[in-house]
């Protein structure tokens, strides 16, 4: 039995800012048919001032668990980005 039956996986992009987070999100339909729109988050690092330094993560739900984190992981890597451990 797959272990992660029944359960939909996420898979989670850091990107090192809005633009190349938006720029990935655009990719993902095209690249690896996600038909489900992935959710854009801020993410600010303890102690950050400057919303500018912030990074970003493109979440993506993968409830078939059919993406391959290391196409995820090159796609990020395009845009200076990598692919969050699970």
């Amino acid at each position: 039995m797959p272990e992660n039956d029944g359960v939909s996986e996420r898979h989670v992009l850091v990107l090192p800012d809005r633009d190349a987070a938006e720029e990935v999100a655009g990719e993902l339909p095209d690249r690896f048919g996600v038909a489900e729109e992935p959710q854009l988050v801020r993410d600010s690092l303890a102690g950050e001032d400057d919303a500018e330094d912030a990074q970003w993560l493109v979440v993506v739900e993968d409830p078939d668990g059919r993406l391959d984190p290391t196409a995820l992981d090159s796609l990020a890597a395009e845009y200076e980005g990598w692919l969050e451990a699970p």
